[in-house]
Protein backbone atom coordinates (compact mmCIF):
# COMPACT_ATOMS: atom_id res chain seq x y z
CA UNK A 1 0.00 0.00 0.00
CA UNK A 2 1.44 3.00 -1.23
CA UNK A 3 1.69 6.19 1.82
CA UNK A 4 -0.49 8.33 0.86
CA UNK A 5 -3.25 4.99 0.21
CA UNK A 6 -2.50 4.50 3.98
CA UNK A 7 -3.43 7.88 5.25
CA UNK A 8 -6.39 7.81 2.60
CA UNK A 9 -7.74 4.56 4.85
CA UNK A 10 -6.42 6.20 8.45
CA UNK A 11 -8.44 9.15 7.97
CA UNK A 12 -11.62 7.36 6.33
CA UNK A 13 -11.65 5.62 9.37
CA UNK A 14 -11.07 8.98 11.80
CA UNK A 15 -13.95 10.60 9.70
CA UNK A 16 -16.43 7.44 10.71
CA UNK A 17 -15.64 7.67 14.37
CA UNK A 18 -16.35 11.74 13.60
CA UNK A 19 -19.57 10.75 13.47
CA UNK A 20 -20.72 7.94 15.18
CA UNK A 21 -23.77 7.51 17.55
CA UNK A 22 -21.64 8.58 20.60
CA UNK A 23 -20.90 11.65 19.10
CA UNK A 24 -23.96 13.83 20.35
CA UNK A 25 -23.08 13.57 24.46
CA UNK A 26 -19.34 13.33 25.46
CA UNK A 27 -16.36 15.13 27.07
CA UNK A 28 -13.82 16.36 25.66
CA UNK A 29 -9.82 16.05 26.32
CA UNK A 30 -10.11 18.15 30.04
CA UNK A 31 -13.29 15.28 30.93
CA UNK A 32 -10.49 12.38 29.71
CA UNK A 33 -7.59 13.34 31.73
CA UNK A 34 -9.02 15.24 34.66
CA UNK A 35 -7.24 18.79 34.15
CA UNK A 36 -8.33 22.22 33.76
CA UNK A 37 -8.15 23.60 30.04
CA UNK A 38 -5.50 26.19 31.40
CA UNK A 39 -2.97 23.68 31.36
CA UNK A 40 -2.90 23.17 28.24
CA UNK A 41 -4.42 26.70 26.36
CA UNK A 42 -3.91 29.91 26.85
CA UNK A 43 -6.91 31.67 28.21
CA UNK A 44 -8.06 28.49 28.65
CA UNK A 45 -9.45 27.92 24.76
CA UNK A 46 -8.61 28.08 21.81
CA UNK A 47 -5.07 26.75 19.75
CA UNK A 48 -2.70 28.69 21.89
CA UNK A 49 -0.63 25.95 23.67
CA UNK A 50 1.12 26.24 26.97
CA UNK A 51 4.55 24.37 27.10
CA UNK A 52 2.58 21.61 29.10
CA UNK A 53 -0.16 21.67 26.05
CA UNK A 54 2.62 21.47 23.01
CA UNK A 55 4.32 18.38 25.09
CA UNK A 56 1.27 16.66 25.77
CA UNK A 57 0.53 16.60 21.52
CA UNK A 58 4.08 15.55 20.91
CA UNK A 59 3.35 12.59 22.85
CA UNK A 60 -0.12 11.67 21.22
CA UNK A 61 -2.57 13.24 22.80
CA UNK A 62 -2.33 10.61 25.47
CA UNK A 63 -2.17 10.55 29.38
CA UNK A 64 -0.76 8.23 31.53
CA UNK A 65 -3.81 8.48 33.13
CA UNK A 66 -6.64 5.97 31.46
CA UNK A 67 -9.02 7.87 29.82
CA UNK A 68 -12.67 8.03 31.83
CA UNK A 69 -14.77 8.82 28.82
CA UNK A 70 -15.18 8.52 25.16
CA UNK A 71 -13.22 11.07 23.34
CA UNK A 72 -15.54 12.85 21.34
CA UNK A 73 -16.45 16.77 21.98
CA UNK A 74 -17.72 19.43 19.68
CA UNK A 75 -17.60 22.85 18.71
CA UNK A 76 -19.62 26.01 16.85
CA UNK A 77 -18.17 29.33 15.86
CA UNK A 78 -20.98 32.16 14.67
CA UNK A 79 -19.32 35.84 13.83
CA UNK A 80 -21.05 39.19 12.51
CA UNK A 81 -18.73 40.98 10.12
CA UNK A 82 -18.75 44.46 8.82
CA UNK A 83 -16.40 45.79 5.76
CA UNK A 84 -15.38 49.65 5.49
CA UNK A 85 -16.97 49.36 1.77
CA UNK A 86 -19.99 47.35 0.94
CA UNK A 87 -18.99 43.94 -1.17
CA UNK A 88 -20.28 43.20 -4.20
CA UNK A 89 -22.61 40.58 -4.26
CA UNK A 90 -21.09 38.44 -6.88
CA UNK A 91 -17.99 38.13 -4.71
CA UNK A 92 -19.99 36.34 -1.96
CA UNK A 93 -20.48 32.97 -1.35
CA UNK A 94 -24.23 32.14 -2.75
CA UNK A 95 -27.14 30.58 -1.37
CA UNK A 96 -27.13 31.71 2.26
CA UNK A 97 -28.40 35.26 1.58
CA UNK A 98 -25.66 37.23 2.29
CA UNK A 99 -26.64 41.21 2.32
CA UNK A 100 -23.20 43.58 0.63
CA UNK A 101 -22.51 44.39 4.29
CA UNK A 102 -23.28 43.81 8.35
CA UNK A 103 -24.12 39.81 7.24
CA UNK A 104 -24.20 37.29 9.88
CA UNK A 105 -22.68 34.11 9.55
CA UNK A 106 -22.33 30.53 11.08
CA UNK A 107 -18.80 29.87 9.98
CA UNK A 108 -18.63 26.18 11.13
CA UNK A 109 -19.79 23.34 13.52
CA UNK A 110 -17.49 20.76 14.21
CA UNK A 111 -17.14 17.17 15.85
CA UNK A 112 -14.03 16.17 17.36
CA UNK A 113 -12.46 13.03 17.96
CA UNK A 114 -9.95 14.19 20.18
CA UNK A 115 -7.96 10.91 22.32
CA UNK A 116 -6.58 7.71 22.89
CA UNK A 117 -6.96 4.95 20.07
CA UNK A 118 -5.57 2.33 21.41
CA UNK A 119 -2.18 1.90 23.70
CA UNK A 120 0.86 4.44 22.53
CA UNK A 121 -1.86 5.72 19.62
CA UNK A 122 -3.67 8.75 19.68
CA UNK A 123 -5.61 11.16 17.65
CA UNK A 124 -6.78 15.10 16.65
CA UNK A 125 -10.10 14.54 14.20
CA UNK A 126 -12.33 17.82 13.07
CA UNK A 127 -15.36 16.76 11.01
CA UNK A 128 -16.50 20.61 9.83
CA UNK A 129 -19.82 21.62 8.82
CA UNK A 130 -18.97 24.93 6.56
CA UNK A 131 -21.73 27.34 6.99
CA UNK A 132 -20.78 29.87 4.59
CA UNK A 133 -19.98 26.91 1.90
CA UNK A 134 -22.61 24.72 3.27
CA UNK A 135 -20.96 21.38 3.11
CA UNK A 136 -19.53 19.36 5.35
CA UNK A 137 -15.93 17.85 5.05
CA UNK A 138 -12.69 16.44 7.02
CA UNK A 139 -10.93 19.54 8.79
CA UNK A 140 -7.91 19.22 10.53
CA UNK A 141 -6.93 15.58 11.09
CA UNK A 142 -3.32 14.39 12.92
CA UNK A 143 -3.04 10.59 13.72
CA UNK A 144 -0.31 9.58 15.77
CA UNK A 145 1.83 6.61 17.33
CA UNK A 146 4.37 7.46 19.77
CA UNK A 147 6.98 5.61 21.80
CA UNK A 148 9.63 6.85 24.65
CA UNK A 149 13.22 5.67 25.34
CA UNK A 150 16.98 6.98 25.41
CA UNK A 151 19.86 6.79 23.05
CA UNK A 152 23.68 7.27 24.42
CA UNK A 153 21.97 8.65 28.09
CA UNK A 154 19.64 10.98 25.72
CA UNK A 155 15.62 10.95 26.29
CA UNK A 156 13.53 10.42 23.44
CA UNK A 157 9.93 10.77 22.74
CA UNK A 158 9.40 9.52 18.88
CA UNK A 159 6.74 8.76 17.11
CA UNK A 160 5.23 8.98 13.33
CA UNK A 161 2.23 11.03 12.90
CA UNK A 162 -0.74 10.86 9.99
CA UNK A 163 -2.23 14.00 8.77
CA UNK A 164 -4.05 15.79 6.25
CA UNK A 165 -2.18 19.15 6.07
CA UNK A 166 1.54 20.55 6.10
CA UNK A 167 1.85 22.11 9.64
CA UNK A 168 -1.55 20.64 11.14
CA UNK A 169 0.77 18.11 13.23
CA UNK A 170 3.34 20.85 14.32
CA UNK A 171 3.11 21.84 18.15
CA UNK A 172 3.96 25.48 17.80
CA UNK A 173 1.48 28.00 16.97
CA UNK A 174 3.68 29.88 14.39
CA UNK A 175 1.55 28.54 10.86
CA UNK A 176 -0.95 29.20 9.03
CA UNK A 177 -3.12 26.20 10.58
CA UNK A 178 -3.04 26.99 14.37
CA UNK A 179 -1.48 30.77 14.39
CA UNK A 180 -3.15 33.82 14.90
CA UNK A 181 -5.56 35.28 13.88
CA UNK A 182 -7.08 32.15 15.23
CA UNK A 183 -10.58 33.21 13.95
CA UNK A 184 -10.72 34.64 10.82
CA UNK A 185 -14.11 36.40 8.96
CA UNK A 186 -15.29 33.63 6.33
CA UNK A 187 -16.58 36.07 4.18
CA UNK A 188 -14.32 39.60 4.45
CA UNK A 189 -11.87 40.08 1.58
CA UNK A 190 -8.39 38.58 2.05
CA UNK A 191 -5.20 39.20 0.50
CA UNK A 192 -5.23 36.39 -2.74
CA UNK A 193 -0.89 35.44 -2.05
CA UNK A 194 -0.08 33.31 -0.62
CA UNK A 195 3.16 30.69 0.00
CA UNK A 196 2.40 26.73 -0.09
CA UNK A 197 3.03 25.70 3.21
CA UNK A 198 1.01 28.86 4.50
CA UNK A 199 -2.05 27.64 3.29
CA UNK A 200 -1.43 26.92 -0.73
CA UNK A 201 -2.87 23.18 0.07
CA UNK A 202 -6.64 22.31 1.75
CA UNK A 203 -7.28 20.04 4.41
CA UNK A 204 -7.39 16.80 2.78
CA UNK A 205 -6.31 17.11 -0.46
CA UNK A 206 -3.36 16.15 0.39
CA UNK A 207 -1.70 13.30 2.78
CA UNK A 208 1.15 13.13 5.12
CA UNK A 209 3.13 11.03 6.98
CA UNK A 210 6.03 11.98 9.00
CA UNK A 211 8.75 10.66 11.76
CA UNK A 212 9.71 12.82 14.58
CA UNK A 213 11.90 12.91 18.05
CA UNK A 214 12.14 15.40 20.76
CA UNK A 215 15.41 14.96 22.67
CA UNK A 216 15.62 15.82 26.38
CA UNK A 217 12.79 18.01 26.35
CA UNK A 218 14.83 20.45 24.27
CA UNK A 219 15.74 19.52 20.23
CA UNK A 220 12.85 18.37 18.18
CA UNK A 221 13.57 16.82 14.91
CA UNK A 222 10.63 15.96 12.11
CA UNK A 223 10.80 14.91 8.30
CA UNK A 224 8.05 13.19 6.14
CA UNK A 225 6.53 13.90 3.40
CA UNK A 226 2.73 14.94 1.57
CA UNK A 227 1.45 13.56 -1.49
CA UNK A 228 -2.14 14.37 -3.33
CA UNK A 229 -4.90 12.03 -2.12
CA UNK A 230 -7.26 10.85 -5.18
CA UNK A 231 -9.81 12.62 -6.59
CA UNK A 232 -12.38 9.72 -5.60
CA UNK A 233 -11.80 10.35 -1.74
CA UNK A 234 -11.45 13.99 -1.90
CA UNK A 235 -14.74 13.91 -3.34
CA UNK A 236 -15.96 11.98 -0.16
CA UNK A 237 -14.05 14.17 2.50
CA UNK A 238 -15.97 17.25 0.71
CA UNK A 239 -12.70 19.03 -0.61
CA UNK A 240 -12.80 18.35 -3.83
CA UNK A 241 -11.51 21.34 -6.11
CA UNK A 242 -10.84 20.83 -9.91
CA UNK A 243 -8.21 23.19 -10.59
CA UNK A 244 -6.24 22.65 -7.74
CA UNK A 245 -2.59 22.18 -7.73
CA UNK A 246 -1.78 18.38 -7.79
CA UNK A 247 1.58 16.92 -6.05
CA UNK A 248 3.86 15.00 -8.75
CA UNK A 249 5.13 11.69 -6.55
CA UNK A 250 5.86 13.23 -3.02
CA UNK A 251 6.69 16.60 -1.86
CA UNK A 252 9.37 16.19 1.40
CA UNK A 253 8.68 18.39 4.69
CA UNK A 254 11.07 19.10 7.50
CA UNK A 255 10.95 20.84 10.94
CA UNK A 256 13.11 21.86 13.54
CA UNK A 257 13.32 23.25 16.85
CA UNK A 258 14.75 24.36 20.01
CA UNK A 259 13.14 24.87 23.13
CA UNK A 260 13.80 25.95 26.38
CA UNK A 261 11.76 26.75 29.67
CA UNK A 262 12.83 28.83 33.07
CA UNK A 263 11.04 30.55 35.83
CA UNK A 264 7.95 30.67 34.17
CA UNK A 265 9.35 31.49 30.87
CA UNK A 266 9.53 29.58 27.51
CA UNK A 267 11.38 30.41 24.42
CA UNK A 268 11.28 28.42 20.95
CA UNK A 269 13.37 28.97 17.61
CA UNK A 270 12.55 26.78 14.74
CA UNK A 271 13.57 26.08 11.33
CA UNK A 272 11.08 24.25 8.42
CA UNK A 273 9.99 23.80 4.98
CA UNK A 274 8.61 22.06 2.12
CA UNK A 275 9.53 21.29 -1.29
CA UNK A 276 6.97 20.50 -3.97
CA UNK A 277 6.81 19.78 -7.76
CA UNK A 278 2.84 20.88 -9.04
CA UNK A 279 1.04 19.85 -11.88
CA UNK A 280 -0.74 23.53 -12.40
CA UNK A 281 -4.51 23.02 -12.12
CA UNK A 282 -3.83 19.23 -12.27
CA UNK A 283 -2.93 19.99 -16.01
CA UNK A 284 -0.31 17.13 -16.73
CA UNK A 285 0.75 18.39 -20.42
CA UNK A 286 3.41 20.49 -19.85
CA UNK A 287 4.95 19.35 -17.21
CA UNK A 288 5.16 20.70 -13.28
CA UNK A 289 6.37 23.78 -11.43
CA UNK A 290 8.11 23.41 -8.55
CA UNK A 291 7.93 25.44 -4.91
CA UNK A 292 10.52 25.81 -2.44
CA UNK A 293 9.37 26.64 0.81
CA UNK A 294 12.09 27.83 3.64
CA UNK A 295 10.59 29.45 6.83
CA UNK A 296 11.95 30.49 10.50
CA UNK A 297 9.84 30.82 13.51
CA UNK A 298 10.67 32.07 17.34
CA UNK A 299 8.13 32.13 20.09
CA UNK A 300 8.39 33.23 23.54
CA UNK A 301 6.01 32.97 26.78
CA UNK A 302 5.65 34.59 29.57
CA UNK A 303 3.11 32.35 32.30
CA UNK A 304 4.56 32.94 35.37
CA UNK A 305 2.10 32.20 37.78
CA UNK A 306 -0.64 32.16 34.63
CA UNK A 307 -2.06 35.76 35.98
CA UNK A 308 -0.58 37.61 33.52
CA UNK A 309 0.86 35.99 30.59
CA UNK A 310 2.84 37.63 27.75
CA UNK A 311 3.59 36.47 24.23
CA UNK A 312 5.23 37.49 21.43
CA UNK A 313 5.60 34.75 17.89
CA UNK A 314 6.86 35.22 15.02
CA UNK A 315 7.45 33.64 11.04
CA UNK A 316 9.33 34.46 8.23
CA UNK A 317 8.90 32.65 4.83
CA UNK A 318 10.64 32.66 1.73
CA UNK A 319 8.99 30.75 -1.40
CA UNK A 320 10.94 30.28 -4.30
CA UNK A 321 9.04 28.96 -7.61
CA UNK A 322 9.85 27.55 -10.63
CA UNK A 323 6.89 28.08 -12.99
CA UNK A 324 7.72 26.42 -16.01
CA UNK A 325 4.53 24.41 -16.67
CA UNK A 326 2.64 27.36 -15.66
CA UNK A 327 4.53 29.73 -18.35
CA UNK A 328 4.55 26.85 -21.27
CA UNK A 329 0.33 27.31 -20.25
CA UNK A 330 -0.49 30.91 -20.49
CA UNK A 331 -0.47 30.88 -16.64
CA UNK A 332 2.38 32.70 -15.72
CA UNK A 333 3.93 35.85 -17.09
CA UNK A 334 7.53 34.32 -16.05
CA UNK A 335 9.28 30.90 -15.05
CA UNK A 336 10.85 32.37 -11.81
CA UNK A 337 9.42 34.00 -9.03
CA UNK A 338 9.78 34.88 -5.17
CA UNK A 339 7.06 35.64 -2.42
CA UNK A 340 7.51 36.06 1.58
CA UNK A 341 5.38 36.71 3.96
CA UNK A 342 6.14 38.31 7.24
CA UNK A 343 3.90 37.82 10.37
CA UNK A 344 4.61 38.83 14.08
CA UNK A 345 2.02 39.44 17.10
CA UNK A 346 1.96 40.28 21.09
CA UNK A 347 -0.25 38.77 23.39
CA UNK A 348 -1.53 39.89 26.91
CA UNK A 349 -3.73 37.70 28.63
CA UNK A 350 -5.31 38.19 32.24
CA UNK A 351 -6.09 35.87 34.80
CA UNK A 352 -6.54 33.26 31.63
CA UNK A 353 -9.62 35.39 30.66
CA UNK A 354 -8.86 38.09 28.70
CA UNK A 355 -6.81 39.20 26.02
CA UNK A 356 -5.85 41.30 23.90
CA UNK A 357 -3.34 40.81 20.78
CA UNK A 358 -2.34 43.20 18.58
CA UNK A 359 -0.20 41.49 15.08
CA UNK A 360 0.76 42.63 12.06
CA UNK A 361 1.13 40.53 8.56
CA UNK A 362 2.96 41.23 5.38
CA UNK A 363 3.49 39.91 1.80
CA UNK A 364 5.73 40.77 -0.25
CA UNK A 365 6.84 39.05 -4.04
CA UNK A 366 8.03 39.65 -7.38
CA UNK A 367 5.19 40.97 -9.72
CA UNK A 368 2.93 38.36 -12.15
CA UNK A 369 0.20 39.90 -14.48
CA UNK A 370 -0.63 36.72 -15.71
CA UNK A 371 -1.09 35.00 -11.65
CA UNK A 372 -2.14 38.35 -9.85
CA UNK A 373 -4.29 39.83 -12.46
CA UNK A 374 -7.09 42.57 -12.34
CA UNK A 375 -9.63 40.01 -13.02
CA UNK A 376 -8.69 38.98 -9.17
CA UNK A 377 -8.96 42.35 -7.39
CA UNK A 378 -4.84 42.72 -7.75
CA UNK A 379 -3.03 45.62 -8.62
CA UNK A 380 -2.82 46.59 -13.24
CA UNK A 381 1.00 45.73 -11.93
CA UNK A 382 0.03 42.03 -10.84
CA UNK A 383 1.89 42.73 -7.92
CA UNK A 384 0.90 40.24 -4.79
CA UNK A 385 1.89 42.56 -1.91
CA UNK A 386 -0.48 43.29 0.78
CA UNK A 387 0.61 44.45 4.55
CA UNK A 388 -1.91 44.40 7.54
CA UNK A 389 -2.45 44.88 11.01
CA UNK A 390 -4.97 42.76 13.25
CA UNK A 391 -6.02 43.98 16.98
CA UNK A 392 -7.77 41.35 18.70
CA UNK A 393 -9.82 41.24 22.26
CA UNK A 394 -11.12 37.98 23.58
CA UNK A 395 -12.69 37.25 26.58
CA UNK A 396 -13.62 33.62 28.18
CA UNK A 397 -16.29 33.59 30.44
CA UNK A 398 -16.23 31.33 33.71
CA UNK A 399 -19.77 29.07 32.67
CA UNK A 400 -21.85 27.52 35.66
CA UNK A 401 -22.49 24.00 35.53
CA UNK A 402 -25.54 22.68 34.10
CA UNK A 403 -27.57 20.62 36.61
CA UNK A 404 -27.51 17.41 35.93
CA UNK A 405 -25.37 17.63 32.74
CA UNK A 406 -22.14 19.34 35.01
CA UNK A 407 -20.13 16.57 32.64
CA UNK A 408 -20.69 18.57 30.10
CA UNK A 409 -17.89 21.54 30.26
CA UNK A 410 -19.09 24.17 28.32
CA UNK A 411 -16.27 26.51 27.45
CA UNK A 412 -17.23 30.14 25.54
CA UNK A 413 -15.03 32.20 23.81
CA UNK A 414 -16.18 36.04 22.98
CA UNK A 415 -14.13 38.04 20.41
CA UNK A 416 -14.19 41.50 18.96
CA UNK A 417 -11.16 42.22 16.13
CA UNK A 418 -10.36 44.64 13.76
CA UNK A 419 -8.39 44.60 10.43
CA UNK A 420 -6.74 47.22 9.00
CA UNK A 421 -5.03 47.01 5.68
CA UNK A 422 -1.84 49.69 4.25
CA UNK A 423 -1.95 47.45 0.93
CA UNK A 424 -3.94 45.41 -0.70
CA UNK A 425 -3.19 42.67 -3.33
CA UNK A 426 -0.20 45.49 -4.55
CA UNK A 427 -2.72 48.79 -4.22
CA UNK A 428 -2.37 51.50 -1.57
CA UNK A 429 -4.71 53.97 -2.20
CA UNK A 430 -8.53 52.60 -0.99
CA UNK A 431 -7.01 49.84 0.68
CA UNK A 432 -8.36 51.10 4.11
CA UNK A 433 -11.72 50.42 2.03
CA UNK A 434 -11.16 46.41 2.45
CA UNK A 435 -10.83 46.73 6.71
CA UNK A 436 -12.87 44.62 8.37
CA UNK A 437 -14.64 44.50 12.46
CA UNK A 438 -15.15 40.90 13.23
CA UNK A 439 -17.60 39.76 16.17
CA UNK A 440 -17.56 36.60 17.47
CA UNK A 441 -18.89 33.34 19.96
CA UNK A 442 -16.70 29.94 19.78
CA UNK A 443 -18.60 27.06 21.72
CA UNK A 444 -17.35 24.58 22.81
CA UNK A 445 -18.73 21.52 24.65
Amino acid sequence: MQPAQLTAVVLSSLALLNISEGALAVPSFTRQLGVECKICHVSSFGPDLTPFGRDFKIHGYLWSKPASSVPISGMVMESFTRTNRDQEKESLPKGIGLQKNNNFTLDQASVFYAGPIRQNMGAFSQLTFDGVENKWGLDNTDLRLVSQGSIAGQDITYGISLNNLPMVQDPWNTGAVWGFPFHSSPIAPGPGATTLIDGGFGASQVGGESVYGMINGIVYVEAGAYQSMPNKLQGNFGVWDKDQNKIDGSSPYWRLAWQRSWDGQYIAIGHYGLSSRLYPAGERNNGTDSYNDTAFDVSYQYLGDLVHIFEVRSSYIQEQQVLSASKAAGLSSSSAERLHTFKIDAAYTLNQSYGLTIGYNATTGTSNPAIYSTDRDFSASGSPDSEYSVVDFSYVPTLPKLGSLEWLELSLHLGASYVAYSKFNGIRTHASDLNALLLNTWLAF
